[in-house]
């Protein structure tokens, strides 16, 4: 039954893939913590891409905080986004980020992590507790998210740019970080889609049992 499953998922995929329409941000799993020491590495800024992520327990102060990494050389516009399931347990769950690269304002307040010398950071807050948090239905993985705040700026100084995901009150969750802006699929990035789809839609990459949102 369960090779049944996946493998109408696979197909389910490949429909969507003929179709055009449910491939828009290609798919990466977060299979060690991406920390500032192994930073998630971004080949290219300008290309779409959803890195399936977890704030982790750390047993200390602010918590867990992702980080992800890019290289621009000419003025670049730079897209992100911070998802999450739409799963009951994650109706609080609001993570924040913060886009860090030369060029870019000193933050006014306080940041969980260290600039770089003489690096700035634009601080993307997510909704207040208690706000209502626009949701929509992503057909690739087959749920359904709550949508936040996102960075979208064109970015003139060339150099090493890092983004981090972090949540303000120390929660931990899943959500998707979405870089990139333009819908690109090379051949090893079908197969990628492919390859991810059925476990997203299985749930595998969630840390946690959710129905809410899912679809069957």
């Amino acid at each position: 039954m369960r090779s049944a499953t996946v493998t109408s998922m696979v197909f389910a995929a490949l429909a969507a893939l003929v179709e055009g329409s449910a491939f828009g941000h290609v798919p990466y799993f977060e299979h060690r913590d991406f920390s500032g020491q192994r930073p998630f590495q971004v080949a290219s800024i300008t290309q779409s891409i959803a890195v399936y992520s977890w704030l982790e327990p750390s047993g200390g102060d602010p918590g867990d905080v992702d980080v992800y990494r890019f290289e621009i050389s000419q003025p670049t516009r730079i897209f992100v986004e911070a998802l999450v399931p739409m799963c009951p347990e994650y109706e609080g769950f609001l993570p924040a980020f913060a886009v860090v690269g030369p060029g870019l304002p000193q933050p006014g307040v306080e940041l969980p992590f260290e600039l770089p010398p003489g690096y700035g950071a634009v601080l993307v807050e997510n909704f207040k507790p208690g706000q209502e948090r626009p949701t929509f239905y992503e057909p690739f993985g087959g749920k359904s998210y709550y949508d936040g705040p996102d960075f979208d700026q064109l970015c003139e100084e060339p150099g090493t740019y890092y983004v981090y995901f972090w949540d303000p009150k120390g929660n931990v969750g899943d959500y998707v970080a979405v870089l990139g802006y333009q819908e690109i699929w090379r051949f090893r990035d079908i197969v990628r889609g492919l390859v991810f789809t059925p476990l997203i839609r299985l749930n595998l990459e969630l840390h946690t049992v959710c129905e809410a949102g899912v679809s069957e």
